[in-house]
């Protein structure tokens, strides 16, 4: 099969980048069937902050950014004492949002 180069736009940066013929014959003898997505500068920067795909380092489960970078947190309003509330995920309005000290009271009892 033979192979000409392809102009690919980096899903990161918007950059137009090459997807040489030579590394779509790289891609084919590894059976990678899927074209890169990102420019050689975006995948160094995603490789380097430990979000890839494999099975070192970033994965699929979280980026490997669990090991101790910090978490984004978003400020919510609580659906019962009226506080401010700190959370770890994006409300969406559809469902109640409590602060910490309301959501341990409406959490059942933990039974070991």
């Amino acid at each position: 099969m033979s192979f000409s180069d392809i102009t690919i736009t980096c899903k990161d940066c918007a950059q137009p980048f090459v997807f040489t013929a030579s590394e779509q014959e790289f891609y084919q003898q590894r059976g990678l069937m899927n074209q890169p997505g990102r420019c050689q500068s975006c995948r160094a920067v995603r490789k380097q902050n430990g979000g890839g795909g494999s099975s070192y380092g970033g994965s699929s489960y979280g980026g490997g950014s669990s090991y101790g970078g910090p978490r984004e947190m978003f400020t919510a309003t609580c659906s019962q004492c009226g506080q401010e509330a700190r959370v770890p995920f994006q409300p969406r309005g559809d469902k109640p949002v409590y602060c910490s000290s309301c959501f341990e009271t409406k959490r059942p009892a933990r039974r070991y």
